[in-house]
């Protein structure tokens, strides 16, 4: 029975194969191990400095694959990380959601977590918009309003709106997207990536209730951060 087979009838334990590199990453891989050769040069010894880091930044851009709940009202972690935030916020004014605070969710993701973002639910990109700004800890709730970030507007096929903003932290410098607006995801589909230590929040629609803790650990496309239509068991999954 294949990995994909094991997900659709509830099987969940998975093969033990290492992640892939995305292809963001392999430029990286390929100047630490570069930087490698180098050290071995001048002096021996550091070459295992220079492996050390290569093999570090091979598990940063690793993008393993993931089985995301298959419902339409589901709002599923954008990303790997640990639960900084749950509570109102009032969103980004470039996602045009109304000045009035909405549900927010932050989860931060330091430099060991899979930064390989992803949708939090299944529609069209209405919008995506940089907007560029400071480099605070991540995990700080003003990194919300006051960093770089890259912001989603997903519209969902029945016409509700879910914001993710990818913001950048202290390390990152980079966010990189993968899709242009317009484009139709499924939930957990990969949106983008943000380079060494960051942090996602998502904007729900007003009254609905998050189903995460803070301090919880989260995991992309997998944890349930909240339902849209009240708590009903995810019956339905899919490879992402």
């Amino acid at each position: 029975m294949s990995w994909a087979e094991r997900a659709t009838t509830g099987d969940e334990t998975m093969p033990g194969l290492l992640a892939p590199i995305h292809r963001d990453g392999w430029k990286f891989v390929a100047a630490f191990l570069l930087l490698s050769l180098v050290f071995g040069l001048l002096w021996p010894p550091l070459a295992w400095v220079g492996v050390a880091l290569t093999g570090w930044c091979a598990w940063f851009f690793r993008d393993p694959a993931r089985v995301t709940p298959d419902e339409p009202d589901l709002v599923v972690s954008p990303a790997d990380g640990r639960i900084v935030a749950v509570g109102s916020r009032r969103p980004p004014p470039e996602l045009g959601l109304g000045p009035e605070p909405l549900p927010c969710i932050g989860i931060f993701m330091n430099v060991f977590d899979v930064h390989v973002n992803r949708t939090p639910i299944a529609g069209r990109v209405a919008l995506r918009l940089h907007h560029p700004g400071r480099f605070l800890n991540a995990s700080f709730d003003k990194a919300s309003e006051e960093n770089e970030r890259l912001s989603w507007l997903i519209e969902t096929a029945d016409g509700r709106r879910v914001g993710l903003v990818q913001i950048a932290g202290l390390v990152a410098r980079r966010i990189v997207p993968f899709v242009e607006p317009g484009t139709l995801l499924g939930a957990g589909d990969r949106v983008g990536l943000i380079r060494f230590g960051s942090r996602c929040d998502v904007y729900l629609p007003a009254g609905t209730v998050p189903l995460v803790l803070l301090g919880q650990r989260a995991i992309a496309g997998e944890t349930v951060l909240a339902q849209l239509d009240g708590a009903r068991a995810p019956r339905r999954r899919r490879m992402t």
